[in-house]
């Protein structure tokens, strides 16, 4: 026994002392911690919001906003890297949140973080599925010979099928090991990085003919002819929107802590220096495609090019057509961000079927055994990754008759993944110092006006989600997420009133099960 003892690092340590035993492998480094959560907030996320975003609000809210949000989310973010620090378990958010709200509220705030997170993370993977099909179809519409020379344009079923075709890729990538996936996500690193540069520096330098500075940052028109939306600060908040949604998923290394070495210290600067590095190259990003807009209102025409469909591909189109009179760079670069869309998409799936694992674990799920068998080879929640493959996949159904999907899906996602967030961070706020154990980093002072800013920003953010997104308001261009939060919501709360909080108590410790003296989780302290 002495000799496991010596062996155990500081994250397994503390990982014993929270009263969890190790079951997942303790092989991630710093580095493949941070290409899992660089890839789970991929450079190019925004792509399909950015052609709406430019239009609610003209270039310079646009550009403007991202540094708003970015400002925003560093609080977010430092707040969550004290809590991680704290506690590097994973399927972090709920524990958090059951251990800072103490024994009285803990099992109801960790329910509620628990199921707000699957709701996020399973949705994500239909984002990011969406993303990634989007872009493909785009790819083959170009690639044989655009929109106005005949090319293949994705017909609603071809496009679902797509759609579920990438889903299952990913789902069967996710039932090998977790080195595979780590391997992938470091070529996922490089794909974004040196990808990202590409695009970044080559679009302004290809492009005919570049926007003045002033146009970019200055110019505001609101267009509500077209969105329906003409009051100033309502086309601005929706403006806005394309930046909360790509400056999210810096929780990715917290998820990963349990089988990162040295936790306490990884976990928390994997998560600074990926918002750091998104924040960073996300503007250059939108920069660029912006500087390099040759005619703002061809972008929209349903018989350009690209159909109208995906304003950032008839912008890279224009750039390479109008230089070299042909399509082969801007086929090239639809592969770069389709690819980005692939390898972010892989690593939400790790994700998502991690916080299935560990949500069953401790049995806050219907069936939770089944969805907590871990694959004895390879040590892989095999259950829970298909699970949110089906998931995925009936979520996809509605693009067959709807236009919105992808806002809902979209808008669901950032509510349940960011909402997720504010559980833990509300409950460090209010909490006693005292109870709270800190980590290597730790803020002090600091944290109660931290943690308030975090916490308005993300009610803030979720809110925004809720908005109808173009009026007048019809069945096609409805944003139904209200409705479909609402619905799964109501059923989580009304199963924790009638039956689940007579036997629902926060995570539960297996280390102490296997003694025989199955403990409450809070008693210890």
């Amino acid at each position: 026994m002495t000799q496991y003892v010596l062996e155990m690092d500081s994250g397994e340590k503390r990982l014993n002392e929270l009263g969890y035993k190790q079951e997942l492998r303790r092989e991630m480094t710093l580095f493949k911690t941070l290409a899992i959560t660089f890839s789970c907030m991929s450079v190019f996320t925004g792509t399909p919001l950015y052609g709406q975003s430019l239009r609610y609000a003209g270039p310079a809210t646009l550009i403007w906003g991202w540094l708003v949000v970015t400002f925003f989310t560093w609080f977010v973010g430092i707040a969550m890297a004290e809590i991680c620090s704290s506690f590097p378990t994973t399927g972090s958010l709920y524990f958090w949140a059951a251990h800072l709200t103490g024994p009285r509220w803990g099992p109801f705030a960790s329910w509620c973080c628990a199921w707000l997170e699957i709701i996020g993370l399973t949705t994500a993977i239909g984002a990011q599925a969406y993303s990634a099909t989007q872009a493909f179809q785009m790819f083959i519409l170009i690639a044989t010979g655009t929109n106005k020379g005949g090319g293949y344009f994705a017909s609603r079923s071809v496009f679902v099928c797509m759609y579920m075709g990438i889903t299952l890729i990913w789902a069967v990538l996710n039932t090998f090991a977790l080195q595979f996936i780590a391997l992938l996500n470091i070529i996922s690193i490089w794909w974004q990085v040196i990808g990202g540069l590409l695009v970044i520096i080559m679009l302004p330098l290809v492009a005919p003919s570049t926007q003045t500075a002033s146009s970019v940052f200055t110019h505001f028109e609101t267009s509500p002819e077209s969105t329906g939306i003409s009051s100033v600060p309502y086309a601005v908040v929706l403006s806005v929107l394309l930046s909360n949604y790509c400056l999210y998923g810096y929780d990715a290394a917290a998820h990963l802590t349990e089988e990162t070495k040295g936790a306490d210290k990884t976990g928390p600067i994997a998560i600074l220096s990926s918002i750091g590095i998104i924040s960073v190259f996300g503007w250059a990003y939108y920069l660029a495609l912006t500087f390099s807009i040759q005619d703002l209102d061809y972008l929209y025409s349903a018989d350009n090019e690209t159909a109208g469909v995906l304003v950032p591909a008839q912008i890279i189109y224009d750039a390479f057509h109008g230089r070299y009179h042909n399509s082969t760079g801007a086929v090239i670069f639809l592969f770069i961000i389709w690819g980005s869309f692939f390898f972010c998409g892989l690593s939400v799936t790790t994700t998502a079927a991690r916080v299935v694992y560990a949500v069953s674990r401790d049995g806050c799920m219907p069936f939770s055994p089944v969805w907590r068998k871990v694959n004895p080879r390879n040590k892989v929640p095999t259950n829970a990754v298909w699970l949110c493959a089906a998931i995925t996949m009936l979520l996809g159904l509605p693009i067959l008759k709807m236009d919105v999907v992808f806002i809902a899906i979209l808008s669901v996602s950032t509510i349940g993944w960011v909402g997720g967030y504010a559980v833990p961070i509300f409950a460090r706020l209010v909490m006693a110092e005292e109870n709270f154990k800190p980590g290597p980093f730790y803020l002090g002072r600091a944290r109660r006006p931290v943690c308030l800013v975090a916490f308005l920003w993300i009610c803030y953010t979720c809110s925004v989600f809720l908005l109808p997104t173009s009026y007048p308001i019809r069945w096609k261009t409805f944003n139904y997420a209200p409705v479909a939060l609402g619905v799964v919501l109501t059923l989580v709360m009304v199963w924790w009133a009638l039956d689940a909080r007579k036997w629902y108590k926060g995570p539960v410790r297996n280390i102490d099960v296997q003694n025989g003296n199955n403990q409450h989780p809070q008693s210890h302290h």
